[in-house]
């Protein structure tokens, strides 16, 4: 009988997660504050930036481009603005810094913008614009890709990555709004997850230098991303690419490192996080109740035909995060054979030892 899709319990996950940072030098807090981090991801859906990552991080910290033993300190400060250097460290501190300094500052003055320098790789931004609306502020953030993998609108040259964007809001119904994505038509995480699953790329995801679709996702250096809206989306991605980047003494266009292919090079990788207290425009608990009046109206709108009803973004995660803390997270099984593999280069036990590794 196999047990290749039973659940694995999420404190079981993330103290695998933690051994196996820990093997590679993480500091113990540090590699425990990533771990929770990444199963927080998987937690809340963000599968192809989760533990689906721990490959990729191994592999950094194994080559040197990542320091296990980073020191996090801040570059540069005022009232409400910061920038925090993460030292080349695991991408999750630099931004928990930038992150609860942020809050930080919205409490004392209202807005708090902290900028992130010499980070790394941080998975999805939603584990740092969620806290600020639980917390009843209203979030913002972005990042420069981990890697280039979109040419210049009309060019074919790869000079801008993913660059994703997250907004936050508190509301007074179950769920915050959470507003997570790239600025491509899909994040290269969705084509890494099909690649490890053996599975296609649907068509309008990727082109080939000819113009022509790509779905293999085997082929991904054979072409580019698309990004969303055409000129739209390239315009967003060079706008987040100034505030993430340049501002932050950060990389940018041919300066970006590929954090996948080069484990030996510090990428600097610049992201910010930004958060706004509803009290400085007078709001005070105000926004929470109008915001969730807003998305009421929204979620009643009468749907198209064969359509399911509107929804919101972030709407219920929280009850399916609840769920998954108790029930466990059922990962794919190419992912659980990855992840024995990586236990055993790590000299810790196997998470599924049930399982096949590959």
């Amino acid at each position: 009988m196999t047990t290749e899709l039973s659940p694995i319990a999420v404190d079981r996950l993330r103290a695998f997660v933690a051994q196996a940072l820990a093997s590679r030098g993480v500091v113990a807090a540090d590699a425990e504050t990533v771990a929770s981090l990444m199963v927080e991801a998987d937690i809340y859906g963000y599968g192809t930036h989760g533990v689906f990552r721990l490959r990729q991080y191994l592999a950094r910290l194994a080559g040197g481009g990542c320091n296990p033993a980073s020191n996090i300190t801040i570059a540069q400060e005022t009232v409400a603005t910061a920038v925090i250097d993460g030292d080349d460290g695991l991408g999750h501190l630099s931004m928990v810094a930038a992150r609860d300094l942020a809050i930080e500052k919205a409490r004392a003055v209202g807005v708090g913008w902290v900028g992130v320098r010499r980070g790394n790789h941080a998975g999805p931004l939603a584990l740092y614009v969620r806290p600020l609306a639980e917390a009843g502020l209203l979030g913002f953030s972005a990042a420069v890709g981990s890697a280039n993998h979109v040419p210049p609108y009309g060019g074919t040259d790869l000079l801008i990555g993913t660059n994703p964007i997250a907004f936050s809001a508190p509301s007074t119904g179950p769920d915050p709004f959470v507003f997570d994505m790239a600025t491509t038509v899909a994040a290269m995480g969705k084509i890494k997850t099909l690649l490890q699953q053996g599975e296609p790329m649907p068509e309008g995801w990727m082109v080939g230098r000819d113009g022509q679709p790509l779905t293999d996702p085997a082929r991904k250096s054979e072409g580019f991303l698309l990004p969303i809206g055409g000129p739209k989306g390239y315009g967003l991605s060079l706008a987040i690419g100034l505030l993430a980047g340049v501002l932050n003494g950060a990389a940018f266009g041919s300066d970006v490192v590929d954090f996948t292919k080069d484990t030996t090079s510090s990428t600097n990788t610049g992201q910010f996080v930004v958060a706004l207290d509803p009290a400085a425009f007078g709001l005070h608990g105000d926004f929470a109740e109008a915001a969730a009046r807003v998305f009421a109206e929204m979620r009643a709108s009468t749907p198209l035909p064969d359509r399911d009803p509107v929804r919101i973004p972030g709407d219920g995660k929280t009850a399916m995060a609840a769920m998954r803390r108790t029930t466990g997270l059922t990962l794919n099984p190419a992912l659980r054979r990855d992840l024995n593999t990586l236990a055993a280069d790590c000299g810790i036990a196997l998470p599924f030892p049930d399982d096949k590794t590959a």
